[in-house]
């Protein structure tokens, strides 16, 4: 046997940029039995030991027999990744035309690519023969702790359990430990047997969201996917819980995605609430430890509802049943960095290669997810109203040529502010710009403060006196004056801190809560923050993005929309989309009771389509119009882009190899389009140079055959030193 398994050959992934799998021979002394795709094996690589992961075994190998190394051991007794996950990590790489070893390393917690142990052991304490034979003796009064835990342990070994006995209880172990009565062994945890978890009755559903549940339970346990269409306060999160409840009934797992960390803790509750099922919660804040902790409990079975950001897609589940997304228009669901995939698109295939119904759900579906439905991939459902006395808040906009702004607030608006904190509601103002101003500016010269590592502004943070580059982290000091006229100088535009300053001095006797990145630095500071405002405590809410994703404040009965031009004119096609999704994400703050609800939209462009579409016809209208502006226009979804990115010290190397990227490519023509290369858009960011060659089809196969064929020319191709590169396939941003 041992013979025989020195002779198979490994291909295990191993965490490196090259797109490919390193041969290895078996581990001396290891049964070919026990080699099974999905464990984890420690390898010599170059001069380092590392640890990857067995994806399949071999007979033959194109390395020569004399240069192949033997792997240096099994980690595993067991598979990470069960053969339906491992498939799915290997269709990935494929897509997206990532390294296979990057994949892997991107889908397992850090102390797990260390080489830290599958399972948690834990240790366990259990009698000697020795103490076996003690156990029976007389003890007289003497030394009782000695004896209950004594009593403990003859009914079987004990690990965490001996907390009940007392403070004192290691103590007294330490005693029995020094008798030789007591002796320490490591105990794994076993796979959770299926356990059926009951939840608390919730509210009478309305009509739209009892088809949505009957219609998905009906599938029962095979692929589905559900587009739930629903407008801000529908009750989303309740058809999630009533489909959770009957998956949980049958002994499975519900995965369910969030876009941001924020949204995390209020769907915890939500779920926490309605089931006493044990929860896992996976996202980037948390301790390796604690990821470490929720990981193993979701793969082992104990947690029943596993909650994270973007990365939980590959979280292994011993019996899953349904993959919900949140929000899942949310463009935070796309990697922007390394491994640059879309959860949200994942979720779809993962559900398909495991046979699992799954649910995207929003207010503003994204152009792709309505195309899919139109074209029957997706089942669509719409929420058309809000429940109980809730009503959709009107909006007025509010023409910024017409009158005076204050610190970026128009009179009608700080009007309309006064009344709705007169009458007890409390106030969201929105303005996707953190600090005080982004520009400081020199009317003498006409000097604005530029950040010397990108093409960009510093942005102005009064409070602090300093200057920082939101791109690249650059921080100063304020400057007393303009450097090169010595003139005063001043912050021009509006920042959060610049309205929270109007508002604190207009409103001074009203608790009022920012929430942004610089407000929200440390671990439990938003959920503070939230908190305040949830209860009733802050009447005034100023915050960027942040507010405009899935949050419930019940009392909140305006919203202001500061700057709603910021999308209107961009280059990227997909900035009307975004833009719009914000307004009426942000707008559905509003009115979330059974007070009426008011939005105020602040626009220099009060006759633009876009804002007069969504005032007349909602995000439904919108949509339609936009959905036939990219079909004239050939954009996604109808057709299929990837973008082939560059980055240098010097600007003319990274245009330089996307040109030779470019002349080793052999497209079929009128296949494929090769556009570029350009720079992008912000040209130099953090001091390196950004290009870009834009891929485009037709069709998604033709797009990824032409992509396999032309990676490996592209991966041959030399750069100058310090040169980066990476593709990105179904982009987001095209910066």
């Amino acid at each position: 046997m041992h013979n025989q398994a020195a002779r198979t050959i490994l291909r295990v992934a191993v965490d490196t940029p090259l797109r490919r799998l390193f041969d290895y021979l078996a581990p001396a002394g290891v049964a070919r039995s026990t080699l099974v795709p999905g464990k984890r094996v420690r390898v010599p690589f170059g001069r380092r030991r590392t640890t990857g992961l067995l994806m399949e075994l071999t007979a033959a190998s194109k390395v020569l027999p004399h240069k192949l190394k033997a792997a240096l051991e099994l980690v595993d007794s067991e598979p990470v990744f069960d053969t339906a996950l491992l498939g799915f990590l290997e269709w990935a790489a494929e897509y997206y035309h990532h390294p296979i070893g990057e994949v892997v390393s991107a889908a397992l917690p850090l102390a797990l690519r260390l080489g830290r142990p599958l399972e948690a052991v834990e240790e366990t304490w259990q009698l000697t023969l020795a103490g076996q034979q003690s156990h029976g003796a007389p003890f007289g009064t003497r030394a009782p702790r000695q004896r209950a835990l004594l009593d403990q342990l003859a009914h079987g070994p004990l690990g965490s359990q001996l907390a009940a006995a007392g403070p004192r209880w290691r103590n007294t172990l330490r005693e029995l430990l020094r008798k030789g009565w007591v002796e320490s062994v490591e105990a794994r945890r076993e796979h959770a047997e299926p356990k059926l978890w009951a939840a608390r009755p919730g509210p009478v559903l309305t009509d739209a969201q009892a088809q949505v549940v009957v219609a998905v339970l009906r599938a029962g346990e095979r692929f589905g996917a559900w587009l739930l269409d629903g407008v801000t306060g529908s009750g989303k999160t309740e058809v999630y819980l009533r489909v959770v409840t009957e998956v949980l009934a049958r002994g499975r797992q519900a995965l369910v995605l969030v876009p941001e960390i924020g949204l995390t803790p209020q769907l915890v509750q939500r779920f926490a609430e309605r089931f006493d099922a044990p929860l896992a919660v996976l996202h980037s804040s948390l301790s390796e430890g604690e990821r470490l902790a929720a990981w193993r409990r979701a793969r082992q079975g104990e947690a029943a509802i596993v909650i994270g950001t973007r990365s939980a897609i590959f979280t292994p589940l011993a019996r899953p049943g349904v993959i919900i997304v949140d929000e899942e228009h949310d463009s935070s669901y796309k990697q922007q960095e390394g491994f640059r995939y879309s959860a949200r698109d994942l979720a779809v295939m993962r559900a398909r290669r495991q046979d699992l119904p799954v649910i995207l759900g929003s207010a503003t579906p994204s152009l792709e997810s309505l195309q899919n439905a139109r074209e029957r991939r997706y089942t669509r459902h719409v929420l058309p109203e809000r429940p109980g006395e809730a009503r959709h808040p009107r909006m007025i906009l509010v023409d910024l040529r017409q009158y005076a702004a204050e610190s970026g607030l128009a009179g009608p608006v700080l009007l309309g502010i006064a009344r709705h904190l007169e009458s007890g509601g409390q106030v969201l103002i929105y303005l996707n710009r953190r600090g005080y101003a982004p520009t400081l500016f020199c009317p003498g010269c006409g000097w604005i403060a530029p950040c010397q590592q990108c093409d960009a502004r510093l942005t102005v943070h009064l409070r602090s006196q300093r200057l920082r580059c939101h791109h690249c982290g650059a921080d100063q000091p304020m400057p007393l004056g303009c450097s090169r006229c010595g003139h005063e100088i001043k912050p021009v535009g509006q920042g959060t801190e610049r309205v929270e300053d109007l508002l604190r001095d207009r409103f001074p006797q009203l608790p009022l809560v920012r929430l942004d990145r610089d407000s929200v630095r440390r671990k439990g500071e938003m959920q503070a923050l939230l908190a305040r405002v949830t209860t009733g405590e802050a009447r005034i809410l100023v915050g960027t993005q942040m507010l405009a994703k899935g949050h419930h404040f019940p009392d909140v009965t305006l919203v202001v929309i500061v700057n709603a031009d910021q999308g209107l004119f961009s280059a990227d096609f997909r900035a009307s989309e975004r833009l719009a999704q914000t307004i009426v994400q942000v707008a559905g703050r509003a009115g979330r009771a059974s007070r009426p609800g008011e939005v105020l939209i602040q626009t220099a462009f009060p006759q633009h389509p876009l804002l007069v579409s969504l005032l007349e016809k909602g995000y439904e209208g919108f949509a339609a119009a936009a959905l036939e502006e990219r079909a004239a226009a050939h954009w996604p979804p109808f057709s299929r882009l990837a973008l082939l990115r560059a980055d240098a010290r010097e600007a003319q190397a990274a245009m330089l190899f996307l040109e030779a990227a470019s002349s080793v490519a052999q497209p079929v023509p009128g296949s494929v389009r090769i556009l570029g290369p350009v720079f992008a858009s912000m040209a130099r960011r953090a001091g390196r140079h950004h290009a870009q060659l834009l891929i485009e089809s037709d069709a998604r196969t033709v797009l990824q055959r032409f992509l396999t064929d032309w990676m490996p020319a592209v991966e041959a191709l030399r750069g100058t030193h310090g040169l980066h590169w990476s593709l990105d396939v179904d982009p987001q941003e095209l910066m």
